[in-house]
């Protein structure tokens, strides 16, 4: 078995850092990987998916010389989220290198802007401002304005024929270069003048599918309570889907494989990896059926090659952006291209999707949680002697150890001053919340949520109706026991619908407990 092979449905194109070679032997398994010409064009194509300044070279496989640059941390693009997740009518906190900025969109420019999550006056949040009739942020502490160029333009408190203090330099708020690519909000950490036209010098990864109208995308996000490196390491590893998650998802047999592979009844086997490519900038591990590829800092690629010859493949991709939010605390954006069933992602709300997604992310949570801890317990710096990985299946996750170590020394590389100290272990029931790690962070769960709580009300009222219309027309307008039985089944069956959607709605939107032993 190969790891594309756990993903769902057939994966498409995605841009490559370099070019592969026509075919390759995977290691152990004698298995050729084929990439056709046309793809091998849109590779040599695609390196907008990597920094444009620097080329990507082969990684030596002796250690690195002491010459050799570390990774940095603030020259890269992070993204901040979906753009369908931000409501332009307010600003949105988030935090990611330890960074708290603030997102907000600029009605005057009709772009969005990030600035420092800091009001200048007295620190305030401007995350839990607004956005004022002008069309300027505004800080709810003393009501100070700003443009979207990061100025202040409005200090009520002071007098209007007196100096204009509101131009000094030190009542503007640090502003943030950011652009919307892929749909998704991306900033860059460096506020100084000189990084200003950055995006000049350095895009972030870009995935050509999702902007393709012959595509449609579902987009979700959600924070984690673990760190950036177990995040990485985990969608990196196609070994433990059958396990973690069963029940949900589930190993695929190979119909070539049967008598030559034993699998056991989750689906589980052998999964043939290699890794080709790697570097600082990431690395690339082809298959017998496509490839994965890490572009650093954020990004994780899936794809499966399609077959030569067809007008349209159907195609469907996963890509996943890793985000450092502090330590023991992680954020996942993911987005995943398709271009089939396009006519049932019309007609199906995203919030169904996100059940199912949330399901898989909770069935490993807690599993994440307790192994982080037991890694810093160990020490990063003995991963390898701590861990015993002798299968071509960890390949991928022994090769971003290697790069966190060899260019990161195994610490990701934060804005703001942190002490690398993990957070306490909440209950199991608050590492598993989903309100405020997903819900409110996404407007179609936020929107469906209200939508249901007005229905659960809106049936507990009219079980309470009907019971008392039953009570009041009791001899005049119902006068058999047919009528009176039709009205108390109403009334039954409006509160056990109210129940129910209380349970939904518990489940789906705030906890749903996942023990491994009952799956």
């Amino acid at each position: 078995m190969d790891a594309l092979s756990l993903l769902p449905l057939t994966l498409p194109s995605l841009p490559l850092a370099a070019p592969l070679s026509r075919s390759r032997r995977l290691s152990g398994g004698g298995a050729r990987v084929f990439l056709p010409r046309r793809w091998r064009r849109a590779a040599r194509l695609s390196v907008s998916a990597v920094a444009t300044e620097t080329p990507r070279t082969e990684e030596p496989q002796s250690p690195s010389p002491s010459g050799q640059g570390r990774f940095d941390w603030l020259d890269q693009w992070y993204p901040l989220a979906p753009v369908c997740d931000l409501d332009p009518r307010a600003p949105h906190g988030k935090t990611v290198l330890g960074l708290s900025v603030v997102a907000w969109y600029d009605r005057g420019t009709g772009e969005w802007r990030v600035f420092d999550d800091a009001c200048p006056h007295r620190l305030a949040p401007l995350s839990e401002g607004r956005i004022d009739d002008k069309g300027r942020l505004q800080c709810v502490y003393h009501g100070w304005c700003f443009d979207g160029a990061g100025a202040c333009k409005f200090i009520p408190q002071a007098p209007a024929l007196g100096p204009p203090v509101h131009t000094n330099s030190k009542a503007c708020v640090a502003s943030y270069p950011c652009v919307v690519q892929n749909n998704i909000l991306w900033f860059y950490p460096r506020a100084e003048p000189e990084y200003k036209d950055v995006l000049q010098r350095k895009r972030p990864p870009l995935v050509p599918e999702i902007d393709d109208p012959e595509f449609v995308t579902v987009y979700g996000i959600r924070d984690l309570p673990y760190g950036y490196d177990i995040l990485v390491e985990n969608l990196m590893d196609p070994a433990h889907v059958p396990y973690a998650h069963k029940g949900i998802m589930r190993g695929i047999r190979k119909k070539e494989d049967p008598g030559r592979v034993d699998y056991d009844r989750e689906g589980g086997g052998p999964i043939k990896m290699m890794i080709e490519q790697a570097n600082i900038q990431g690395f690339l591990s082809p298959q017998e059926r496509g490839y994965f590829q890490f572009v650093a800092p954020c990004m994780i690629l899936g794809s499966v090659f399609p077959q030569e010859g067809k007008k349209k493949v159907p195609r469907v991709m996963l890509v996943f952006f890793c985000v450092p939010v502090a330590p023991g605390k992680s954020r996942v954006i993911w987005a995943f291209p398709r271009n089939i069933g396009v006519w049932l992602h019309h007609i199906t709300p995203r919030w169904l999707f996100h059940i199912g997604q949330n399901l898989i992310l909770d069935s490993d949570i807690f599993l994440l949680h307790v192994e982080e801890r037991k890694f810093a317990a160990a020490g990063l710096d003995n991963w390898q002697k701590a861990c015993y990985v002798p299968t071509t299946s960890d390949n991928m996750v022994i090769a971003f150890r290697n790069w966190f170590r060899k260019f990161c020394k195994n610490q990701v590389g934060w804005a703001t001053p942190q002490a690398n100290q993990l957070p306490p272990t909440p209950t199991k029931d608050q590492l598993m919340e989903r309100y405020w790690s997903h819900v409110v962070q996404c407007t179609s769960c936020s929107t469906a949520l209200k939508a249901m709580k007005a229905i659960e009300v809106a049936l507990q009222v009219a079980s309470v109706a009907v019971v008392g219309f039953l009570a009041i027309a009791k001899g005049t307008l119902i006068t058999s026991t047919v009528q009176r039985a039709m009205v108390v089944s109403a009334a039954v069956l409006c509160f056990a619908a109210s129940r129910w959607l209380a349970n939904f709605i518990q489940k789906n939107f705030y906890f749903q407990d996942y023990i491994h032993a009952y799956k």
